[in-house]
């Protein structure tokens, strides 16, 4: 009997760690602390930012909040995702309902209250992120085009709550926040092109749906085309050491990308395309460290 009570226990935590992705919230944990260490912070010394109070509440209530988010958002696509990912979607409903609602409600009010150890300014932001990821999921995602960029800003915008207590303003830490944007809105759109089977039964207005796929891969060309000029910029204007690498592969992926776009119309396709722009967005995390490889070994060791 203990033997079962346990294996059900941990059947539902291993349910819940997939219901808010854990994985996904450990890179986000990592890209903030290495773009805190080496880039917002590069000047301070390293012990300095990683044993940071502020820094550590800061990114404790991100990951709080971005739980929270993947559980309400479960909660409203329940359905959909029982199209779209039937096999995890399965994994997933071994948690009620009624849990999730309440482990969602306890990760806001721990996020609140972490934040109010950094300051009431970080109270207010906290507040207002739990409150949009909310409605988001509610009301904005349902809508054409609004859907997209709303989710695509909620996405970056833990990495501008360390930017704002940095206040480092420099113009390459823009443009490169500005070649991630366009990456996430791209992989946005082609979750959308994915789920559309499920995203018409609920009956979302989604740029596939309304404008077709064909569109659909016009957008993404055009975006494609467009996050080429920041990743120029960042390769060519600015001192990035060996980061420079990162962006001539995926410059490589991006042409990889639009020639398999092309040909792309079953969901397994559209699949690999949202996997090649994920590789994209976890490998810059980790190429932070290629910009200065002798600093980082001198900083750590």
């Amino acid at each position: 009997m203990a033997a079962l009570m346990n294996k059900r226990f941990l059947l539902k935590l291993l349910s819940l760690f997939s219901v808010v992705r854990g994985y996904n919230i450990l890179i986000v944990i990592i890209a903030q602390y290495l773009t805190s260490a080496f880039i917002l912070a590069h000047d301070l010394p390293l012990r300095a930012v990683i044993f940071d109070d502020n820094l550590f509440f800061l990114i404790l209530s991100t990951a709080t909040v971005i739980a929270s988010g993947y559980i309400i958002n479960n909660f409203y696509d329940s359905e959909k995702d029982l199209i779209n990912r039937p096999k995890k979607t399965m994994l997933d409903r071994i948690v009620s309902q009624r849990t999730k609602l309440s482990v969602y409600f306890i990760l806001n009010f721990a996020a609140i209250f972490f934040a109010s150890y950094v300051s009431f300014r970080a109270v207010v932001f906290f507040s207002l992120y739990i409150f949009v990821i909310w409605f988001y999921s509610h009301r904005l995602k349902k809508i054409l085009f609004l859907g997209n960029l709303v989710a695509s800003i909620l996405t970056i915008s833990p990495f501008f709550a360390i930017f704002i207590y940095y206040r480092n303003f420099e113009t390459v830490i823009f443009i490169h926040a500005t070649f991630l944007y366009l990456m996430i809105v791209m992989r946005e759109l082609v979750k959308d092109l994915e789920n559309m089977q499920g995203d018409l039964v609920q009956n979302y207005q989604t740029i596939p749906l309304v404008y077709g796929e064909k569109w659909s891969k016009f957008f993404l060309s055009a975006l494609s085309v467009i996050a080429v000029v920041p990743l120029m910029l960042l390769s060519t204007r600015f001192e990035i050491g060996y980061m420079e690498y990162y962006f001539y592969v995926s410059l490589g992926l991006l042409v990889f990308f639009l020639l398999f776009l092309y040909f792309s119309k079953a969901k397994w396709q559209y699949l690999v395309l949202h996997n090649i722009l994920k590789l994209i967005i976890v490998a810059g995390v980790f190429s932070i460290l290629l910009i200065d490889p002798d600093e980082v070994l001198n900083r750590v060791f």
